[in-house]
């Protein structure tokens, strides 16, 4: 049974903004906690909000370069013009489209950062907590000295490597189901035997980072430690669900993590305009229903959960609600969505259809599957490979 829930946010998260032409648009976070509040969970009383606070330039040394963050720093305090004036286009990967340089971003970035660690503090040193969610963070692509993939800072490697200093006798598990393969935490921890990295993700052959291949095991001292699922276009989520229950709980059995860090990243939604994944909102419910109970069996119920991909604004609020209401063990919340929250996204979102109910269903490979019955082959293929790979390599060198 769950203790207490922290909820690491503030508005401020807001200012983490590429320009209203990018993806990563804040209005999604905003969507986020207004529908929690329609809920009714933020008023639950096993629920904490926590404010959060800017990571210091020592904690942000722990995993970027110096050099990196004073580069962020410089060009955060610039007017416009001097940006313009003195913009190094693409050094180290800011000025690009993904990653464009905007007044503030160093604050900005700093505290998504920073709120990742308070939750990593809060759940470690807190023992009245044993879920924290920081649904503004999750940025896992940004490396030790460049901004990839709409991350400026890497908040997930600075709360993992946060913890190991403080708990250098605590396990760590990361789990990233993200569409996007979490190339900047594996980068981190590549040689790394206390921080074992899981990544599901559409293969990179398919998509951005190109990366994330299950012959990508770790280096070193790390080496076994580093483990990719990489899933076909089109994956859905029956074959997805099979995969993550036959997989995870054998992984953690042997590897018996302490704690448990996820990302969870929702572009994995069949509608999503940037990948080519199959998942629903009521698939993603019943992926945060498997962590949850994972968690409590193999980790004491110590859970850190941040946010991640999703660019699709009607959908990151329902399945990050969703997550939240698993997290406070709510059964399952009504289906129907509170006409306060439809109001107010109607408001906010004229480029998308409203949606009315929580969960929905991939009604495209329905439809696929009914016209052609060979859609699922190359799929179902791929996850029988992952199994074997996972039976057959991973936990023999897990358990030697």
């Amino acid at each position: 049974m769950t203790k207490n829930v922290g909820l690491v946010f503030s508005e401020d998260y807001f200012n983490y903004n590429f320009g209203e032409h990018h993806p990563l648009r804040p209005v999604r976070l905003e969507l986020t906690l207004e529908l929690m509040r329609a809920y009714g969970l933020l008023e639950d009383p096993k629920l904490k909000i926590i404010d959060p606070r800017m990571a210091t330039f020592e904690e942000l040394y722990l995993i970027h370069d110096k050099d990196y963050v004073e580069f962020v720093k410089k060009y955060s305090d610039l007017k416009p013009e001097g940006m313009i004036k003195n913009n190094s286009r693409g050094k180290y990967g800011l000025g690009t489209l993904d990653d464009p340089i905007f007044p503030g971003m160093f604050e900005a970035s700093s505290l998504v950062a920073g709120a990742s660690i308070t939750a990593a503090e809060l759940l470690t040193e807190n023992d009245d907590f044993d879920h924290v969610f920081n649904f503004g963070g999750g940025l896992h692509h940004a490396f030790r000295a460049k901004a990839h993939g709409f991350c400026i800072f890497n908040d997930v490697s600075l709360a993992i490597q946060k913890i190991r200093i403080n708990n250098p006798n605590k396990k760590i598990m990361y789990l990233d189901i993200d569409a996007h393969h979490g190339d900047g935490v594996q980068q981190a921890f590549y040689e790394d035997s206390s921080v074992l990295t899981l990544s599901i993700h559409q293969d990179g052959h398919t998509l951005f980072p190109g990366t994330g291949f299950m012959n990508e095991i770790g280096k070193g001292a790390g080496e076994n430690y580093t483990v990719n699922f990489p899933i076909f276009p089109g994956t859905y989520d029956t074959v997805y669900l099979e995969l993550f229950q036959n997989l995870i709980p054998k992984i953690m059995d042997v590897f018996n993590p302490d704690i448990l860090v996820t990302q969870l990243g929702v572009d994995t939604h069949f509608m999503d305009p940037l990948t080519m994944l199959g998942l629903s909102t009521t698939g993603h419910e019943k992926i945060f229903k498997l962590i949850h109970e994972y968690v409590h069996k193999y980790c004491d119920g110590q859970w850190l959960a941040l946010g991640g991909g999703g660019y699709l604004m009607t959908v990151v609020p329902r399945s990050w609600t969703m997550a939240l209401a698993v997290m406070l063990e709510k059964s399952s919340i009504s289906n129907e969505i509170p006409l306060e929250w439809i109001n107010y996204c109607e408001s906010k979102i004229k480029d998308e259809e409203t949606p009315y109910e929580l969960r929905d269903k991939n009604y495209r490979v329905e439809e696929q599957l009914v016209k052609n019955p060979m859609f699922p082959v190359r799929i179902e293929d791929r996850i029988s490979e992952i199994e074997n790979f996972v039976e057959k390599k991973v936990i023999p060198a897990l358990k030697s």
